[in-house]
């Protein structure tokens, strides 16, 4: 089981806003759920969703209105997480 805690992001990427929480993780993935794929914690809702609706132009507002098991505070901190991981793996490679 792959699991990335809150407070693992919040020191990456430091977060604010109310909706931000302490102690909750943001993504997981575990074999008992969709067969691995990685979900936003707390939710069946697979983490490539976010980025499916994202790349065909949709918004994260419309995002959040289809699955609304998913908080704003994950779906951010998922992107972020995804930026900070891109260019930690663009600087590896130079």
């Amino acid at each position: 089981m792959t699991t990335l805690h809150k407070e693992q992001v919040r020191r990456i990427l430091p977060l604010r806003g109310p909706k931000v929480p302490t102690n909750r993780t943001v993504v997981h993935s575990h074999p008992d759920v969709l067969g691995g794929k990685t979900v936003f914690v707390g939710t069946r809702v697979p983490l490539k969703s976010l980025f499916d609706y994202l790349e065909a132009g949709d918004s994260i507002d419309e995002f959040l209105e289809s699955f609304p098991s998913v908080s704003r505070a994950q779906a951010v901190a998922a992107l972020e997480l995804a930026r900070s991981m891109a260019d930690a793996d663009a600087t590896a490679r130079r």
